[in-house]
């Protein structure tokens, strides 16, 4: 390799890593900013010349906002909420994509086409028909009024389809002659496969379950049930004046999501390089 052919590999990606931590440090900034200010006394939070370190640090605005809120039983409701939410989400779309990729039948094109077409619906369209649905089946103001109305993402079974067509069919095949039925090559066999894409659609199912805010704020009358997205609302008008009680409640709202990705982070990335992304 001749020496300015190295100098310019060296200085692409000196170009690329500016970029990269330019882009890193304009998307974090914003949630460090949130977090010092958590960490800071009851000061004027824009003082100047402003402070990167936290000083004095304290954690009185966590403490205080956890026990004037009861902020325990709001993210119990999240958990509950995004758990069964992301679950049903996941088993839905398992069993309807499995079919989709794997079984031949009379329609399935077609099938395919009317998973396709809702997507372009936006949610904002079905929220009318789907609360009166619920209230005719009693079943405003509870977690399940909640859940069901979106228990199945169109976008998941997509994703799972994808992933169920890029098994090599010899596998279904050895199984078939062995003896094993349907049901136990769909859940022994081929779902072990397609694992990565699982973690991954359940770790975006569970963003979005945690950050959902219309559909639970609409269907909830009942505080006591609020997710933490709706209680922070009320957070933002019950401390007007005191802002790092609110900036607390955010970060303790994103911190489960962030232990979360760097759990399943693995897997997102095996899913997007060898899972259904990549079709």
């Amino acid at each position: 390799m001749s020496k300015s052919k190295r100098i310019n590999d060296v200085t692409t990606k000196i170009v690329i890593y500016a970029v990269l931590i330019f882009f890193m440090f304009l998307t974090a900034g914003p949630f460090y900013w949130m977090a010092k200010t958590s960490l800071e006394t009851s000061t004027n939070i824009f003082k100047y010349p402003p402070s990167l370190v936290p000083w004095p640090l304290t954690f009185e605005n966590y403490v205080g906002v956890w026990k004037m809120l009861k902020l325990g039983t709001y993210y119990k409701n999240s958990f509950i909420i995004a758990g069964f939410g992301t679950l049903a989400n996941v088993l839905f779309a398992l069993m309807a994509a499995y079919p989709m990729a794997r079984l031949d039948f009379y329609g399935k094109r077609l099938s395919l086409f009317l998973v396709l077409i809702p997507m372009m619906i936006p949610v904002q369209g079905t929220l009318i028909v789907n609360y009166l649905t619920l209230r005719k089946l009693h079943l405003l103001n509870t977690y399940a009024g909640v859940i069901i109305p979106q228990s199945v993402s169109l976008f998941g079974i997509f994703l799972m389809r994808q992933a169920y067509l890029g098994i090599p069919r010899d596998l279904e095949d050895a199984a078939r002659i062995d003896g094993a039925g349907e049901f136990y090559i769909w859940w022994r066999i081929m779902t072990p496969l397609v694992t990565p894409t699982i973690a991954t659609l359940a770790i975006f199912q569970v963003l979005t379950w945690w950050d959902q805010f219309l559909w639970p704020l609409i269907v909830l009358s009942s505080s006591d049930k609020y997710p933490l997205a709706v209680a922070l609302v009320y957070l933002q008008g019950a401390f007007q004046t005191n802002f790092r009680y609110t900036v607390a409640g955010m970060v303790l709202a994103v911190i489960p999501v962030i232990l979360l990705f760097l759990f399943m982070q693995r897997y997102i990335i095996k899913g997007i390089t060898e899972g259904a992304l990549k079709y």
